[in-house]
């Protein structure tokens, strides 16, 4: 089930709403087996199978964060490593077995390829028993002594399929004692619609012109087309994913939940180091919190610090997919981190603040292109089209086709990437005491949000299925 389905909108949703509220605010412990229940349905939707998989993960994690209790004193870092390690080796099995034993299979035949079918969500919610148990021993959460409120943690249904990944320690007050408020539900309803039309008007119909560029044979694809291409796929992915964490956010503040920001505008980025504080900032924070400060961080020698950066990111990208193009994608932004931390980042600096952002640009979208492609020889052939190399041509018909078709999306995608409403919001708060500004900060907003739910509702009953891209994941 996906939020941007009939089946989430008109049942789950209405359901879980008119459930939950009839229950009186001081059952604080029943709304939460209510929120429960209904998440487990939800992930359970694609299949009953996968149920088991998440209720191990939770009484697994409960169980070594009660182990953990700093009070108890003793060996507590073999349990921590154990702990860890059942964690690791859930994901392994169902992510990365079929990927291994089909390239020893290349090399020794006798070999057997496991297929084992991937559950969603898998690589979120195991970086949050990691974290919760990490933190636990670290004394930074509280160990809870309640199995509800742990499995409410790690399956709560807004973040549990493409995250953003939560800290135990951000979000256990408000697990026993969160306040639920009609602001609070109808902020919430704005960020959802906002989040909703970022998919369905924008990154879908990117989409459209991605999947066009990238589906083209490699002897045909012209230098126009490859740009645009990965100029679509670029905007695709941010609003695709920011759409989720923008719904993911929404729904969590309609039940009282204050889930921490994940992206800021990243495309706004002056450097590959800005982009990363922008972009899926929940996942880079885990990897900042619990691989590289406990590797050493920046306070080793470089030859460390260089180490560090190459296991950290070969494992981000290796954390988004089982194949070679993520751990390629992982590893060309360690080269471009440790290139700004030690080569050319003085100069990066000086340069003026248009062609840092055109640096950070081309080097973002270069890497959209091995995060997108299917296997190497897409990854060469594309980057040879890009720079006149692909034999195909300059330009052809369907490019000027896709950019007149879809000119207005183009458009929207690139005012929306920059920090645009932001600024007119924070104009109109400035000249609220005015008639005009003060009606459209207060009612432009959910009308504004209100046309585009109809709109994206207009478009979903319209369009085919389209997941989101980080369910993959």
């Amino acid at each position: 089930m996906v939020f941007s389905s009939g089946s989430f909108l008109f049942l789950f949703l209405p359901a879980l709403l008119a459930v939950y509220f009839l229950i009186p605010k001081k059952c604080r412990e029943l709304r939460n087996m209510v929120f429960l229940l209904f998440s487990l349905v939800f992930y359970s939707y694609g299949g009953w199978r996968l149920l088991p998989i998440i209720l191990t993960s939770i009484l697994v994690n409960y169980l070594f964060g009660r182990l953990l209790e700093p009070e108890r004193g003793g060996r507590r870092k073999p349990v921590l490593a154990l702990a860890v390690l059942s964690n690791l080796s859930l994901l392994f099995w169902f992510k990365y077995a079929g990927f291994f034993t089909a390239n020893l299979h290349g090399v020794f035949q006798t070999v057997p390829v496991i297929e084992v079918a991937l559950p969603i969500g898998i690589s979120f919610y195991t970086f949050q028993g990691i974290s919760y148990v990490v933190d636990v021993y670290r004394g930074q959460a509280p160990a809870e002594k309640n199995l509800l409120r742990v499995a409410l943690y790690i399956a709560m249904f807004p973040q549990l399929l493409a995250g953003p990944i939560v800290r135990y320690n951000t979000i256990a007050r408000e697990i026993g004692a969160r306040e639920e408020s009609l602001e609070d539900f109808s902020s919430g309803i704005i960020r959802f619609l906002f989040g909703l039309a970022k998919k369905m008007l924008i990154a879908n119909q990117m989409a459209v012109i991605a999947d066009a560029a990238f589906g083209t044979a490699n002897g045909d694809l012209t230098t126009g087309l490859a740009w645009l291409g990965v100029i679509a796929y670029t905007a695709q992915i941010y609003f695709d994913f920011s759409g989720y964490s923008d719904m993911v956010l929404g729904l969590g503040r309609m039940f009282g939940f204050h889930l921490l920001e994940n992206f800021n505008y990243p495309y706004i980025s002056k450097s590959i180091t800005e982009f990363w504080r922008r972009w899926h900032i929940s996942l880079s924070t885990w990897f900042r919190d619990y691989l590289y400060i406990p590797l050493g961080g920046n306070r080793v020698s470089r030859k460390k610090q260089i180490r560090n950066l190459l296991i950290v990111w070969g494992l981000t990208g290796f954390w988004h997919g089982a194949a070679w193009n993520f751990l390629l994608w992982g590893l060309f932004y360690a080269l471009l981190l440790m290139g700004e931390r030690y080569l050319w980042g003085g100069i990066l600096a000086r340069l003026p603040k248009p062609l840092q952002h055109v640096y950070a640009l081309l080097f973002i979208m270069l890497g959209w292109l091995i995060f997108r492609a299917t296997d190497l020889t897409q990854i060469v052939a594309y980057i040879g089209a890009l720079f006149g190399f692909g034999g195909a041509g300059f330009w052809s018909g369907q490019v000027t086709y896709l950019i007149l078709q879809y000119r207005w999306e183009l458009i929207v995608a690139v005012l929306a990437s920059i920090p645009l409403r932001d600024k007119l919001k924070g104009y109109l708060e400035a000249q609220q005491h005015r008639r005009i500004p003060a009606l459209l900060l207060y009612w432009g907003v959910p009308i504004l949000a209100g046309v585009l739910g109809v709109l994206s509702g207009l478009q979903m009953l319209g369009s085919s299925f389209q997941p989101f891209i980080y369910f993959q994941f």
